[in-house]
């Protein structure tokens, strides 16, 4: 059987975020049984039509990597509601498919989670990205989708030390393992 190949897409660019932190979480739980990545696309530059094509190389280098990979998992913090805007700029570029560009998002598997110092939890956030997320036609892991408030309660030093949070974080990792092992069998 193949190994799964997981692409993380972090919504903030920031080196400490409790988000990407939240990603190493979720590859530490994964371990040995699949492929885990986070990308860094804190050189992709804000998406402009006088320089995208030939796609600057950090947009292509991206292309590639979702291309080879069988799920993308999202792991975005809420600004003002919304997903920020750095996410936003890789998904505009990523998804561009004129000119023989493949849509590198369409039909690939993708989890979403989420934590913030705030109440929301990001829940509000990610319902926006499910909708961009199913534009695209991403086979979007709706159930369980992991939403952490209150962040600042399970951080030590600036660390993330998930305590009642790390059960689910399990679930939502087994889920999405089983998630894209399925749509592969399908395929």
């Amino acid at each position: 059987m193949k190994k799964i190949k997981v692409l993380a897409i972090v919504g903030s660019l920031r080196e400490g975020s409790y988000n990407k932190q939240l990603a190493l979480a979720a590859k530490e739980i994964i371990g040995d049984r699949a492929d885990f990545e986070i990308v860094d696309y804190s050189d992709v530059p804000l998406f402009n039509e006088d320089i995208e094509f030939p796609a600057p190389e950090p947009v292509q280098r991206l292309r590639n990597k979702v291309l080879e990979a069988d799920g993308i998992w999202f792991f975005t913090p809420e600004y003002n509601h919304f997903f920020p805007g750095v996410l936003k700029n890789l998904i505009d570029w990523l998804s561009r498919t004129s000119k023989g560009v493949p849509q590198v998002f369409a039909r690939k598997c993708a989890a979403i989670s989420g934590i913030t110092p705030g109440m929301s939890g990001t829940g509000i956030a990610q319902d926006h990205l499910v909708t961009l997320l199913s534009f695209l036609n991403m086979r979007i892991m709706n159930f369980p989708r992991l939403t952490i408030p209150n962040a600042l309660q399970q951080v030590k030093d600036g660390k993330l030390e998930l305590t009642d949070s790390k059960p689910y974080l399990e679930k939502q990792v087994e889920a999405f393992l089983k998630f894209v092992q399925k749509e592969l069998d399908c395929q």
